[in-house]
């Protein structure tokens, strides 16, 4: 990027053909952005935004070939086949999915075919796609069965799920790791690595049923959010923290590190795990006329206490968090206060102003 003389991982996207699934979700378009932004040549395959307004919509993308927008659904084996063969990718960012808890309770097979038999059909693409060198899959924190620990869940801790979305999305994991093992463990194969983050916040996430979206829609309304579980505990962390984890596992396995070929988390520092109720005083700081109330309606099972051990990452990978919570909460409140201004301006200026703090940082990803 011009004026920043600091190399982001080892400038290994510049040129690079990458192909992200789930592009125009809330994930998959910061990551798309941020991909572009670091020169790589982007395919996407999704269905159609899911939200509006709607983040991807908003960046521009698709002109001047910055990305090929392709839709279609990834059950569908033949999409991701065409895909595939469209982007000719030597990487791929797999984070098509249905990711909502309650959504899950509504609909439960659509979670088990999107999660599970999406993530198969990609995989299995993957493995016949001669130029594949690298694939990240992304799941969730909520892949591990939960016991209401007041420690981290490491790699290691036992996989499982209470509700359709978690269950369906540790079985991915599954479906990764037998793919790692039956048809990836040949020398010249791709290198495949699932990745677990918490949390995730940030502007242009538009989504049901989650806490920053519901509470925005609320306040834009004048109306008092009505919140399902103020104690429960989560690893809260900034959408750029968790894509820089991802970014920087693409790295090393575009490298042929084959150790990094495994399940990795990355969720934020414990300071960072706090409660629902404690995250919506810090929003408040600034966005004062945030308002919201304790509902006395019964709700689905959700977990209520969930920690995230990343010291794998930080002391293998180098990985660790650039933004703190209060950091990673002002921005998501500035982004959405400004975004009538501008969805895809504030978005590009984060991406660079969260590259600027990482490189004062020191991490390993953003070197001089």
């Amino acid at each position: 990027m011009e004026g920043l003389e600091v190399t982001h991982f080892g400038d290994i996207y510049r040129r690079r053909r990458v192909l992200v699934t789930g592009h125009t979700g809330f994930k998959g378009s910061w990551l798309a952005q941020w991909l572009h932004l670091l020169g790589a040549e982007v395919t996407g395959v999704a269905l159609d935004p899911a939200t509006t307004p709607s983040l991807w919509g908003e960046l521009d993308l698709t002109h001047a070939e910055r990305c090929i927008d392709l839709r279609g659904d990834v059950r569908e084996s033949r999409t991701v086949d065409a895909a595939l063969t469209r982007g000719n990718p030597e990487i791929v960012f797999h984070l098509a999915a249905q990711p909502l808890v309650r959504r899950s309770y509504r609909d439960p097979l659509e979670s088990w075919s999107t999660n599970v038999m999406g993530t198969a059909n990609v995989l299995d693409a993957c493995r016949r796609m001669p130029g594949v060198r690298a694939v990240v899959v992304v799941t969730t924190d909520k892949v591990y069965a939960n016991r209401e620990w007041s420690w981290g869940y490491r790699e290691s801790d036992r996989l499982g799920g209470h509700d359709p979305y978690a269950a369906s999305k540790a079985a991915s994991e599954l479906v990764a790791a037998s793919y790692r093992q039956s048809f990836f463990a040949q020398p010249d194969a791709p290198l495949l690595a699932t990745a677990r983050a918490g949390n995730v916040i940030g502007g242009g996430d538009w989504s049901e049923d989650r806490l920053i979206p519901d509470l925005v829609r609320a306040t834009s309304r004048g109306e008092s959010l009505e919140i399902r579980s103020p104690g429960a505990t989560r690893p809260w962390q900034h959408v750029l923290d968790c894509l820089s984890g991802y970014l920087l596992l693409g790295q090393r396995l575009l490298q042929g590190d084959a150790a990094c070929a495994d399940a990795w988390n990355f969720g934020p520092s414990a300071h960072d795990n706090r409660t629902v109720e404690a995250v919506l005083g810090m929003m408040r700081c600034h966005w004062p006329a945030l308002e919201w109330h304790v509902s006395a309606t019964p709700r689905p099972h959700e977990a209520n206490l969930l920690y995230l051990d990343s010291a794998r990452a930080r002391s293998e990978l180098g990985w660790q968090p650039v933004w703190q919570l209060e950091q990673a909460l002002a921005a998501t409140a500035g982004w959405y206060r400004t975004s009538q201004d501008g969805m895809a301006g504030i978005t590009r200026r984060q991406i660079e102003d969260y590259m600027i703090a990482a490189a004062a940082a020191g991490v390993c990803w953003a070197t001089p």
